[in-house]
């Protein structure tokens, strides 16, 4: 993976001073950037899922903050426009994080200091995101070089934690990209990751554009790929990880990690630490976004002639039930990897490392 803008999920435009991001929602059939220049329009991105990830969703309404003090930078501006992006998703911690740094870094200024000051941050906030992944990455390569492996290294991987879940590189999708560079044979087995399909959306489209070798397998398989042996080990990334190290992902993350247990299968999960959220105590306390029942009873893709349909999966009427994420407890990770090194998933293990460095 090349360490350019040319694979990057937001970028700023400072001729037109707008921030354009890719929409996630057309790939892997299109490839379309899409400009926003207005706090609504942030909200709409973050929402409807055009960005996603809890790293890129951070960033991205960091900008939107911005936007929101370019065409107003007044106290109830700053407010109300930090109300508006905090809630679009509920689970990401990232999205509070980096609005409060932004909301930190203009507070006490005067109004006319504000739009400057709140794109500076945001701007480095993206810097530091891209440096964040990049360390992520090598310190999860070493694993990789160390796990016992005959022929390519064997990774599985959940739903999309690569550069389209945060600026470049990525947090799980890191090391893969890294030993690639590196010339350590690679094979990354990617689950569809219903109901949205993010793995087949996205995760095998930019591995795709790398250049990695992937497979696509259904949800149901992890199970018994890993029974036969077929993987040396799951990598998947944390939209919150509690104090304690248990962590929360998209649903069906749970699953994979009962049965890399099951099978002496090493489960590593890679975040930034601005993803612990030292104020929850454990998974439980995590809010699971629950989200629209029509994204399980319906699906969209091109038909033969390539246009864009959306066909009903079940029976008019049925009800569904639409949990986007779940809880991994600490017990089941053997290892979580930070930009700062790789610790165990504990309370100590984490303030260990991201306190006492």
């Amino acid at each position: 993976m090349p360490d350019n803008d040319a694979l990057c999920s937001l970028r700023w435009d400072a001729t037109g001073q707008v921030v354009e991001v890719i929409d996630q929602t057309l790939l892997p059939h299109a490839l379309r950037w899409c400009p926003l220049d207005s706090l609504p329009a942030f909200c709409h991105a973050i929402a409807a899922m055009q960005v996603r990830g809890a790293p890129l969703i951070g960033i991205t309404a960091a900008f939107g903050l911005a936007r929101a003090m370019a065409d107003d930078p007044s106290e109830q501006s700053l407010a109300d426009a930090q109300s508006a992006l905090l809630a679009t998703r509920p689970t990401a911690v990232n999205l509070r994080w980096a609005l409060d740094t932004v909301v930190a870094a203009v507070r006490d200024l005067q109004p006319a200091q504000r739009a400057g000051a709140a794109l500076r941050a945001a701007q480095d906030l993206r810097r530091r995101d891209i440096d964040c992944c990049a360390a992520i990455g090598d310190h999860g390569l070493q694993l990789l070089r160390d796990l016992p492996h005959d022929g390519p290294v064997q990774v599985m991987t959940h739903c999309n934690a690569g550069w389209l879940a945060t600026i470049r590189w990525g947090t799980a999708l890191a090391p893969v990209y890294k030993a690639h560079n590196a010339g350590l044979p690679v094979h990354v087995w990617v689950s569809e990751t219903r109901p949205r399909n993010q793995g087949i959306n996205l995760t095998a489209w930019e591995l795709s554009r790398a250049g990695v070798p992937f497979t696509i397998v259904t949800d149901n398989s992890a199970g018994q790929l890993l029974r036969q042996g077929m993987v040396d080990c799951v990598i998947v990334g944390s939209d919150r990880t509690a104090a304690n190290g248990d962590v929360c992902n998209k649903v069906g993350t749970y699953l994979k990690a009962l049965a890399a247990r099951a099978n002496g299968v090493p489960f590593y999960v890679a975040l930034p630490e601005s993803t612990v959220d030292w104020h929850c105590p454990d998974g439980g306390q995590i809010p699971i976004e629950e989200r629209s029942d029509a994204e399980i009873l319906a699906i969209a893709g091109l038909d033969s002639r390539g246009n864009r349909q959306e066909v009903a999966l079940a029976a008019q009427g049925s009800p569904a039930f639409n949990p986007a994420f779940d809880i991994t407890p600490a017990e089941l990770v053997t290892a979580l990897v930070t930009e700062h090194g790789v610790c165990q998933a504990s309370r100590e293990g984490l303030r260990k490392l991201l306190h006492e460095r």
